[in-house]
């Protein structure tokens, strides 16, 4: 490889417009007055004149489609400091023993072969990366090596504001950061862990420290997190963010399934429908990423379509996992060992020539959608910790699920917006509605919790305000006769074909007598098992929208709203919940609220059963319906 030092200058001068050329190539610095266009086309010369000099690309990395691979990820652990079930299949891994993982000098080594060989580009991956202890020494140590242009990471953004101004100072150029949600209460049900403030105020340090951009990788899926395809894309109006939308990819254990998958063009569609006036941008090569930018947006936005249009051609990466594993594909199950053969005393050579017959062998395209689901592959965490997500409930496209999700809470713990109001202030990012503090009694605090799924807050049969018991109004038509039964009397289904489509509302309430010890477990929110408001809320928003999942006669209705709140009544050490939803069609949402109400009862009862089973689910009745033929319905 003697001629390899002038290929890497010439890709350095490539890359760059601002450097001076000393390789004899006929180069001219454009004078200070002279025009766009004229320096414009200095440089196409230069570019040309050096793209017809430059040395081949090493033979041994370039595999036999001429795919030319420059971009080397290598992950540094297979721990993780989230539970995203996206990454983690449900039973959890099985670690790899230490002894058997990458030591420090074992990936220097190889990272050092394969630059030498034309790798520009080094991304660090895991697991969680930046919970490795020597990572800073680690980037540190591949700064010095010559040729490598790019060191990235990829992280889930926990450490990253403790970590980063001591990697940028070693030198670390550039930054992925995972994030599939906005609505904090979303981020702990999705990764099972708190940390949402902490992700925030790594993507501001980053800012802050000056890179731009900023990539934030979203997985989309639906009945998840689609509906916040705009505010992801809002962020980029006044920060330097590249938000990548990524779509849902099969790994072993992730439990794939198509209907999940927010495919390219419906995501595109989606932001174009709010942006009409959406910029498609130049592709770079080998990206894997097609981007687009709002005008007058600081930021942009870009869509990773790894199942919908893959990107095989133009693809420049190969991996090594944490036990050093080479995988050319990602979504491949062949991987060599160079572990193995290092630790047998395998010479540069020798190791070239495994490398080079890998690489050969890589295929021209990965398998289809529905095949890479049917493969057994490693589960992302054992790869690299690529993106953080979670296998979501059931899809149904007619649903609007999760619709924007906020949650409002009232605790005695520090509050979130008065960190994050400093944190961010001068950036235009989304807050989270406030969060106080209320003093019932003597020294006595109240947790709230609400979740409504649109931004209706004025609708009278929903806001909290309205609570107060009303009287029946309307004309209260009644049936003396069963409507889910036939003439002979087996079950059957109503026909609401022929009713007319009206707006449905519906209210129905429980509560959970939980006793003194659960009920302080709760207010504290100390019990092990996480967060129990949280999670009974976020119950009762999934049972509404799986009510004909569970009652077996009941109606598939698109709901276009639901709303759970959580309050806690310390007098009676109970909590008590109120559910909401709402739809236009021909049948009602009354079954949609109670069973909302109630399986949000019943989440409670299991959050805390391992404390008291002298837990009582009481009082889950309806407590309104308006809209249909029958008429309205208020309980006194």
């Amino acid at each position: 490889m003697a001629a390899r030092p002038l290929s890497q200058m010439l890709r350095r001068l490539l890359g760059s417009s601002a450097r001076s050329c000393s390789s004899g190539a006929p180069v001219t610095q454009p004078r200070p007055r002279e025009s766009a266009q004229a320096a414009s086309e200095e440089l196409s010369r230069q570019r040309q004149f050096l793209q017809g000099h430059a040395a081949p690309f090493s033979a041994i990395l370039t595999d036999s489609f001429g795919r030319q691979h420059s971009y080397l990820r290598i992950s540094l652990t297979e721990k993780c400091n989230l539970r995203c079930q996206y990454c983690m299949p449900e039973e959890g891994v099985q670690l790899t023993p230490k002894a058997n993982l990458l030591t420090t000098e074992e990936i220097l080594t190889l990272a050092q072969l394969f630059v030498k060989e034309g790798v520009d580009k080094i991304r660090l991956t895991g697991g969680e990366p930046l919970i490795r202890p020597d990572v800073v020494d680690i980037v540190a140590q591949l700064q010095q090596l010559e040729g490598l242009r790019t060191i990235g990471v990829t992280t889930n953004g926990i450490n990253l504001a403790r970590l980063l101004p001591q990697l940028q100072k070693v030198g670390l150029s550039a930054i992925n950061i995972s994030l599939d949600t906005l609505v904090p209460a979303k981020f702990e049900f999705i990764v099972r862990r708190k940390g949402f403030h902490k992700v925030m105020e790594g993507i501001h340090k980053a800012i802050e420290l000056g890179y731009n951009p900023v990539k934030v990788n979203c997985v989309v899926m639906r009945g998840l997190n689609e509906d916040e395809l705009l505010d992801f894309a809002a962020l980029t109006e006044g920060l330097p963010l590249d938000v990548r939308f990524i779509e849902y990819m099969p790994f072993d254990g992730n439990k794939w399934n198509f209907k999940k998958m927010v495919s390219y063009k419906e995501m595109l569609d989606t932001v174009r429908q709010q942006w009409p006036e959406l910029e498609k941008l130049p592709e770079e090569e080998s990206s894997t990423a097609k981007a687009f930018k709002i005008p007058g947006f600081q930021g942009q936005i870009s869509f990773i379509t790894s199942m919908s249009e893959h990107f095989c051609g133009t693809c420049n990466r190969l991996r090594i996992t944490a036990d050093g594993n080479l995988k050319v594909c990602l979504f491949g199950n062949s991987e060599v060992s160079l572990r193995d053969h290092l630790r047998a005393g395998a010479s540069e050579q020798e190791l070239l020539r495994i490398i080079g017959a890998a690489v050969r062998r890589k295929k021209r395209q990965h398998a289809g959608m529905f095949s890479i689901s049917q493969m057994k592959n490693r589960p992302m965490i054992l790869i690299e910790l690529f993106l953080m997500s979670h296998d979501s409930p059931p899809a149904n496209p007619s649903i609007s699920s999760w619709d924007a999700l906020h949650v409002e809470a009232l605790r005695s713990r520090m509050s979130f917006s008065s960190q994050m109001a400093t944190l961010w202030k001068g950036y235009r990012v989304p807050q989270t509605p406030p969060l106080a503090q209320q003093q019932l009694g003597s020294g006595s605090f109240q947790r709230h919790y609400t979740s409504h799924a649109d931004s209706d807050t004025n609708s009278k049969c929903l806001n909290p305000g309205s609570w107060a018991s009303a009287a029946p109004s309307g004309p209260q038509l009644t049936s003396e006769q069963l409507t889910h039964v036939d003439s002979e009397g087996r079950a059957a289904m109503v026909d609401v074909g022929r009713k007319p489509d009206t707006e449905r509302v519906a209210v129905a309430s429980a509560v959970v007598l939980l006793g003194p010890v659960a009920f302080k477990l709760v207010q504290q929110n100390q019990l092990k098992k996480g967060d129990a408001l949280v999670v009974a809320q976020l119950a009762g928003v999934q049972a509404a929208k799986l009510t004909s999942q569970l009652i077996p006669l009941c109606h598939h209705v698109a709901l276009s709203h639901i709303q759970v709140q959580l309050e806690l009544d310390s007098t009676r050490h109970a909590v008590e919940i109120r559910a909401s939803c709402r739809a236009r069609g021909p049948t009602g949402v009354e079954m949609e609220a109670l069973t909302s109400a109630a399986v949000a009862a019943l989440t409670l009862y299991d959050m805390c059963k391992a404390v008291s089973r002298d837990i009582v689910l009481e009082e889950i009745k309806l407590i309104s319906k308006t809209g249909g033929q029958r008429g309205d319905f208020h309980r006194a």
